[in-house]
């Protein structure tokens, strides 16, 4: 729990406490004074929370990536499994796609470079 919570619980209590008396002594000014304290510790808890939301979003992210490189060994060798069993099962298929992959990136890698636009004066 965040200190700004417990203080923000604190000022909106008093803020009441203060409202309260204002309203019954008739006293307009302690009453005002009041409800601005009031406010005040209404809006100190909510930072509070809004910091321990975003602490919580924090660890809770942390712990999933933490996960995942925990855990991203095994889904390598998950997935080399599967590849190797899909290729087992379609070699053919499997030999044109890579066939077809190879085609690509020789076109990518074999592409003239472009000649710089020349100016004319």
């Amino acid at each position: 729990m965040d200190k700004d919570r417990i203080a923000g619980s604190a000022k909106d209590f008093a803020g009441k406490v203060e409202g309260a008396a204002g309203k019954v002594t008739g006293d307009a000014q302690t009453e005002a004074s009041g409800r601005v304290r009031e406010a005040a510790g209404t809006v100190q808890n909510l930072y509070g929370q809004a910091k321990d939301a975003a602490r919580e979003a924090t660890d809770a992210a942390a712990g999933l990536a933490k996960d995942a490189y925990e855990n991203s060994g095994e889904t390598f060798r998950e997935g080399s499994q599967a590849v190797a069993k899909t290729v087992q099962e379609n070699p053919l298929s499997a030999l044109l796609i890579a066939g077809g992959i190879g085609f690509a990136l020789a076109m990518l890698m074999t592409r003239p470079p472009r000649r710089p636009a020349r100016w004319r004066y």
